[in-house]
């Protein structure tokens, strides 16, 4: 099959900045399916959609239309036609998404569209089900690891226009959602079989991404 390469891991480990890293040295497509749950959690809030109530979710599941683009260099997500790459990382939604990502209706359409831009090949895909549901057989599989601390001083660092984002603040919100996200029923984060794991706690960017690369490589 192309080369897919799958890039699951918990929040602040570096998955975006490295898979983007991986796609553009390797020619490949990218996509962040992270995105894709915080555009729909962003139109719920933006909606009034209750986000803990998940029928009230499942039941709007099908109204927003969320669109990915797959350029490494300059990604796009829209939702309705609007740009809200910039909205859906407030911690409004960064709170949220937990929520709304564990509504079976919102997983089963999401992945759906996940495939479809997967099923062309060549591309990088970056989640925290990827390798264990969306695509099992991608034959390049990462689980991207760092200690709870750089992880929130990464993620606290990314929030840095939000006066209340505080490394202390970040990691309790970050712990929180790690858990939420680590025990749903519906495609838990966790290691796929066969993933090779890297702790980018210690490494620069450049390291993690010539790590996957390597991987790619090897491959082939």
């Amino acid at each position: 099959m192309p080369l897919v390469i799958a890039m699951d891991g918990p929040s602040g480990s570096g998955k975006s900045s490295a898979s983007k890293g991986v796609a553009r040295a390797l020619g490949l497509r990218y996509l962040d399916t992270g995105a894709m749950y915080r555009a729909m959690t962003w139109w719920m809030l933006e909606n009034g959609v209750p986000v803990e109530d998940g029928a009230a979710v499942a039941a709007r599941v099908q109204d927003p239309v969320i669109e990915s683009g797959t350029d490494p260099a300059a990604p796009t997500i829209t939702v309705d036609g609007t740009d809200v790459s910039g909205p859906i990382r407030t911690r409004a939604v960064t709170n949220a998404v937990s929520a709304v990502s564990s509504v079976p209706a919102v997983r089963a359409r999401l992945v759906e569209l996940q495939r479809e831009i997967i099923g062309a090949g060549g591309i990088v895909v970056e989640g925290r089900d990827i390798g264990t549901a969306v695509a099992p057989e991608a034959p390049v599989k990462v689980f991207l690891t760092a200690s709870a601390e750089v992880r929130a001083a990464r993620r606290a660092k990314d929030l840095a226009a939000d006066p209340g984002a505080s490394v202390t603040v970040t990691q309790a919100e970050q712990e929180r959602r790690d858990r939420l996200d680590s025990t749903r029923k519906a495609s838990p984060l966790a290691k796929a079989a066969g993933a090779h794991e890297i702790d980018s706690t210690g490494l620069s960017l450049d390291e993690v991404i010539e790590a996957v690369v390597r991987l790619a490589k090897e491959h082939e």
